[in-house]
């Protein structure tokens, strides 16, 4: 298997359980991980292991569909064991993770390796919390077990043409806009996107579903692996060429045209199909105040958020981009963009960073042609 191209999850067969083995050090929460995916029909719990010599052989003789890993165990820590399992076995994993700076960067490495998803340790001591947990839970182990899972090539090391070179100090008018949006298996996808993308590249603006206590951290990654400038979004930054701006995890990030440039713009508005920061209301704000002059790229991602946005862009005149099946770990979102007739072109991801340039020469053509 680990010289495989990708491999993907069997399909469900009626009455076919997924199976979970569930790796973890703390016993409370192999438990309580247990009782809550135990209760969901469509799982089958069909081990536990305290730490990866034991959940090595319980691969072996268990044959699990999905692992939920611990970021942090004993004898090995869950970073290498993931290292491990993705080069010479790879499945769909999902990790657990601590809400901590520490927690946040070894959860986005994990997720570079090509662990599919992750969620939050549970609060143990908030029961009234453990609803909504056991949903996002049970929700995120059925999402990968259909998920599109490759090996790990050893690298993830970004694309040599990105030469670190700084942005003009200079503000300058942000002539066209990328937006980006991304949900489940979205933090690899931006990374491979960003790190093909020349130091000149307009302006990029990007909503990924991530919790807010991440944001820093991922946009940190991204600027270490990119020639361009990529920073957690501030309310009013100017929108520049050769800078890149992710919305924080818990606001919605909009764009608003402010004479020749175009500013950040941060809310606490509701959440918009569950997720705050929304992908459909960045791309509604870029079809409203770009128009003509932007691209729209949805990438891997559960549900359909973004679809409709991306079609109000399309409808102004942007063009906009899907990345297809065959590269995403979770063709929901691109998908639903597809099914709405939002997208100009359907690529795979390393084919995403190279279009971009194309995408300006198809805007003028669009004008051109009146179409």
């Amino acid at each position: 298997m680990a010289g495989e191209a990708g491999s993907k999850a069997p399909e469900a067969q009626p009455g076919r359980r997924v199976k979970v083995l569930i790796i973890d050090d703390s016993a409370l929460v192999r438990s309580l991980l247990t009782r809550i995916l135990g209760a969901d029909r469509e799982l089958e719990v069909i081990g536990t292991a305290p730490d990866a010599f034991v959940a090595r052989e319980k691969i072996k003789l268990l044959q699990p569909d999905v692992l939920t890993l611990d970021v942090e165990m004993p004898r090995m820590d869950g970073l290498q064991f993931l290292r491990n399992l993705m080069r010479l076995r790879p499945m769909p994993v999902v990790m657990c993770s601590s809400l901590t700076e520490r927690g946040a960067d070894v959860t986005l490495a994990a997720l570079e390796l090509g662990a599919v998803d992750f969620v939050t340790k549970p609060r143990l001591d908030v029961a009234h919390l453990l609803e909504s947990y056991a949903a996002e839970l049970i929700g995120k182990v059925k999402s990968a077990a259909t998920a599109h899972v490759r090996p790990f090539s050893g690298s993830s090391a970004p694309s040599s043409a990105a030469a670190a070179l700084s942005p003009a100090a200079r503000p300058r008018p942000a002539d066209q806009i990328v937006a980006i949006g991304a949900s489940t298996g979205g933090t690899e996808a931006i990374r491979q996107v960003l790190s093909r993308l020349p130091s000149d590249s307009p302006g990029v603006v990007i909503t990924q579903h991530i919790p807010r206590a991440f944001t820093a951290q991922f946009a940190a990654r991204m600027d270490a692996c990119s020639a361009i400038s990529v920073q957690e979004a501030q309310d009013g930054a100017l929108i520049q060429p050769g800078c890149a701006y992710i919305a924080p995890g818990d606001r919605h990030l909009l764009v608003e045209r402010d004479g020749a440039y175009c500013r950040c713009r941060l809310h606490d508005g509701n959440p918009v199909n569950r997720h705050r920061p929304s992908i459909d209301l960045l791309f509604a704000s870029m079809a409203e105040h770009v128009g003509a002059n932007a691209v729209g790229v949805i990438l891997t991602g559960m549900g359909s958020d973004g679809a409709r946005g991306l079609k109000q862009m399309r409808a102004r005149g942007a063009f906009t981009i899907a990345q297809d099946e065959a590269s995403s770990v979770v063709w929901g979102m691109p998908g639903a963009a597809v099914a709405l007739g939002a997208v100009d072109r359907v690529l795979a991801l390393e084919q995403i960073a190279a279009a971009l340039a194309a995408g300006r020469e198809a805007i003028g053509a669009r004008r051109a042609t009146g179409s």
